[in-house]
Order: structure tokens, then sequence, then C-alpha cells
């Protein structure tokens, strides 16, 4: 840095000097009362810095500082010259932009009265109020939320923040409310995410966004399925309680499994429901041998039987008693149990290549119009693409005698 001539150079200088004086100093020798004034003076010192870096690096942008070594802006060319993230950087440039059309919490910040992150909420709010707010009640505003930062944190002001209209406008706050509410709850539901990935060692991951309504009410659920009241009527008492995020991992199962069978949408004709498949023997406990979901995991014999009990999962025991499934020419559509027991036969679109396991459709092999039967025989899974094409005058569909299906377009 070249020998500073202006008093903020100057200052700062001297601060940067006042600070290596300190680097070795200990500081086991102050008491408990100064060290506490000292801390907080630190606090307001920070502000103060922040406040005058923020100034400072606003003015940087205007004079396009690092365009001479090729900086995209003087954030960029910061952020490289200081290792700071380009987003610290940026908000730097932003806040000290801020900080000039909001002059009262500018001088806050200046005098360490306000912090940073509670000077970038004061000015959200005061700059989210309409335009068609006169300016004195705008300055009104200000000075209100900058009152209210002497005693509350970053988080707690900003929750007032969303207040701030009906200081300005109270009789019109209930009618913005709930425009703003609606824009969220909007925005929102647009945002609604969900990812799922199985790790290959029983377990399956994943992460969602909700919007507050769904997360609250899902946090209740939880929060009742994991309480220890109900964990000692549905596991007995002396169950010792797992720490919150198991109980409510755990929760979260109970709530999957005990999800209403009636309720359940249906996918190809059949509810999407869990389906099950073991042996006789291993629902009777002679053998001990892995269930397989419809899906192609596999789970443990113990696990199978438990789930042979609920009312959400769909146990198909091989070799055991079923509902009947062959109806012939009495109907055209295929029957739920059908449906089900294509699925486990089929395990997934017989089209050749075809990896689609879900969402699949009831196919008759033989047209039901051209004398074709309702039955399993006669009946094959596909996925509602290659269900089009089996449909589509178009293409030539051949069955093999291993099942599988291809389709050639016709020339």
């Amino acid at each position: 840095m070249t020998t500073p001539r202006h008093r903020v150079s100057v200052a700062v200088s001297r601060m940067r000097g006042a600070a290596d004086a300190v680097v070795d100093a200990s500081v086991w020798s102050m008491d408990a009362v100064e060290t506490a004034g000292t801390l907080v003076e630190l606090t307001r010192l920070e502000a103060q810095v922040s406040e005058l870096k923020a100034r400072v690096a606003a003015h940087a942008e205007e004079l396009h500082v690092g365009q001479n070594v090729g900086a995209s802006s003087a954030a960029s060319w910061l952020a490289h010259e200081t290792k700071a993230t380009r987003a610290a950087a940026y908000a730097a440039v932003r806040l000290g932009r801020d900080l000039e059309a909001h002059r009262p919490t500018r001088d806050a910040l200046a005098a360490g009265r306000v912090l940073a992150d509670q000077a970038r909420v004061v000015i959200r709010w005061v700059e989210d109020l309409p335009d068609t707010v006169p300016a004195a009640k705008v300055a009104e505003a200000e000075a209100h939320l900058l009152a209210l930062a002497r005693h509350h944190d970053a988080t707690a002001l900003n929750r007032l923040g969303k207040h701030l209209f009906e200081v300005v406008a109270p009789a019109e706050a209930d009618a913005r409310e709930a425009a703003l509410l609606a824009k969220e709850e909007a925005a929102a539901a647009k945002a609604c995410r969900l990812s799922m990935y199985d790790d290959g060692q029983g377990k399956t991951h994943g992460t969602f966004t909700v919007p507050t309504l769904h997360g609250a009410t899902l946090r209740k659920i939880l929060g009742a399925l994991a309480a220890p009241r109900h964990v000692a009527a549905t596991q007995g008492p002396g169950v010792v309680r797992p720490d919150t995020p198991e109980a409510w991992g755990r929760a979260l199962c109970e709530l999957i499994e005990r999800y209403p069978a009636d309720r359940l949408p249906t996918t190809g004709g059949v509810s999407a429901t869990a389906v099950v498949l073991l042996d006789l023997d291993v629902l009777l406990g002679r053998l001990e041998k892995a269930g397989v979901l419809d899906t192609g995991e596999k789970i443990s014999p113990a696990l199978a039987r438990r789930l042979a009990c609920q009312a959400g999962i769909i146990p198909v025991v091989l070799d055991g008693d079923s509902q009947p499934l062959d109806v012939g020419r009495k109907r055209r559509l295929f029957s739920e149990a059908q449906r089900t027991a294509m699925l486990v036969r089929d395990r997934g679109c017989r089209a050749e290549g075809c990896d689609r396991a879900t969402g699949l459709h009831a196919h008759h092999k033989q047209r039901w119009t051209d004398g074709g039967h309702t039955n399993l025989k006669d009946g094959i899974s596909l996925c509602p693409w290659h269900h089009a094409r089996a449909h589509d005058t178009g293409y030539r569909t051949t069955h093999h005698p291993n099942g599988d299906v291809t389709f050639h377009r016709r020339t």
C-alpha cells in the first residue's frame, strides 16, 4: 500500500498499527468487567469498520478498481486480492450502495449502534415498502426499525420487519400482509423439492423442501409419533427414547407404514403400495429367505413377515391362497388383483430394453375386441409409452417366448 494521504486511509493505517501493537498482548490479566466491556467495544468497532469498508468498496466500484489487471469488477478484484469469497466481496459493495440511500442506517452503523446484519435487515424492509408510501412515512419506518435494533438481533428484527407496513399504513396492513403471504406461499409451492437415493446398503437418503404449512404439519405429526407416551404405547414400557433425529426418522417410517391403504393413489390401475414377495414357508417361519419388493429391493424374512400384517402393504404369498385371477371374457378391464400379479411376474415393462418399473399399464396381448381374454396368460405389463406403441398402427408388435415384446415401425 502506498503512503496514506486521505484521512480515511490514514485512519485505517493507524487502526492496523493499533491492532499490530496488541498482537502479542496477553489478556489473562483482564478482569471480568473489563473483558466484558472490551468485547462489546470490539463488536461496536467491527460494525464501524464494516460501514467504512462498505463505503470504500462502493467507491472502488465507481472507480472500476481492478480494471487495469482485467478484473470484471471491483468486487471480483477484492475477492481475488484478499481471498475473500466473491459473495462477501459483492455484499460489501452492495451494502455500501444501499447505505448511500439510507443515511440514518449508515450513521447508526458508522457509530456502532447497529451491526452490519441488522443494517441489512433495516434496508431490506424499508425498501420493500410500496412506492406509494410518502417519503416522510418511509423515514419514520426506518427510524422505527433502528429503534427496534437496540433491543433485537437481526433474526428477530427480520420478523418484526415483516410488519413494518403496519407502522406506516395500519389501515392497509391486513390486505398487504395477505398479499405477501399469498406470494410467499406461491413461491414455496413452486420451490417444492424431494430427492431420494438408495445407497445399496439398506438405507435410502434424501432431502426435501416444502411450504411452511406442510412443514409445520409434518413436524407436529412426527412429534406426536416420536413422543415418549406414544413410543411406550406402541413399543412397550421401558423402551429408551432415542435422540431426536433418530426418533423423528423412526416416526417418519411409522407414518409411511401407517398411511391408509384406501387413501393411496393408483398407478397403472394398482394402488401405490409396496408389494412384498415371499414363499409360504417364509411367512410361516419354516424358511429363512429374503423377501423381495416388486421394485427389486430385498428385505429380511423377519421384516417381510411383519409387513404382511400391515394395511398398506400387499403380501403376495407364492403358492398360498390368492384371489381368483382368471376372469376370462366376463370383463374387459384387468382387476387390481390381476394387475398386481402381473407386476409381480413381469417386474417392470416387458418391452425389450425398457427399465421402467413404476406406473405400468396392463395390456392385452390379443385385443379384447378381437377375442382376447382378461387373464394373466393374455396380459402383460407395459410402460405408458410402450403401451401407446402397442396400439399404434404404425408399429408392429412381436411377443417373444421369454415374455418380452419388441416394436418395429412399419414401412
